[in-house]
């Protein structure tokens, strides 16, 4: 049995260092868990080699990125490395309003204005094993000048020291670990009370509660 109202989607953000290997981890995590949409960013970067927009992130002209930022338009947004990127607020709401849930793959300071605006959400930060494991990533990715990498490590470096911040805290070691952890918490967070509380209560009538004993 279930309650005839609506049910609203869940807003998860993953956030973590760069190179942390988070974006893989969640595009394996909405592969394999029915209900769960990620949430593509609007940037005013062009693409890379090999992205697709509308797949990879929605890539608009600055001037787009900026009158939809005077519209106040996003849920969140952030400068990084001279880039705009930012969360679409309708995408967003029309999503959950669907019943879908949703997991935005934002910076500290990203969740930081989610968190701001009062939106209900659970956040989960994503550590890399070491710095050092960080680094080899980093340089293993082949796509970054020297001085990009050494901006990312230090970005990194304050980035860490925000983990206490969010409900869950996972280590990347090792990405099947890391997804399976991750799908955990997304199902216990689909179980709570208060997600629940239609179901558990049209269950509850049904065994009369309330009504005088015979």
């Amino acid at each position: 049995m279930s309650s005839s109202a609506p049910v609203l989607g869940q807003l998860f953000v993953v956030s973590a260092p760069s190179g942390t290997g988070k974006t893989t981890v969640v595009e394996s995590l909405v592969a394999g868990l029915p209900g769960l949409r990620l949430s593509r960013s609007y940037t005013s970067r062009p693409p890379r080699a090999g992205e697709q927009d509308g797949v990879d992130y929605h890539f608009v002209p600055r001037e787009r990125f900026e009158a939809m930022l005077a519209g106040d338009q996003f849920l969140e947004w952030a400068e990084i490395y001279g880039d705009l990127y930012g969360t679409s607020q309708a995408d967003t709401e029309g999503a959950l309003a669907a019943g879908d849930d949703v997991v935005l793959v934002i910076d500290v300071q990203g969740a930081r204005k989610v968190r701001r605006r009062g939106v209900p959400v659970v956040t989960v930060f994503v550590l890399p094993p070491s710095f050092d494991v960080l680094e080899r990533r980093l340089r293993g990715r082949s796509t970054d000048s020297e001085d990009r990498i050494r901006r990312r490590l230090d970005v990194a470096r304050e980035e860490v020291s925000a983990f206490g911040e969010y409900d869950f805290v996972v280590v990347n070691d090792d990405l099947q670990r890391c997804v399976a952890e991750i799908r955990a918490i997304v199902v216990a967070s689909r179980l709570r009370t208060p997600v629940r509380a239609g179901l558990a209560a049209g269950i509850a009538a049904t065994f009369g509660a309330g009504r005088p004993r015979t």
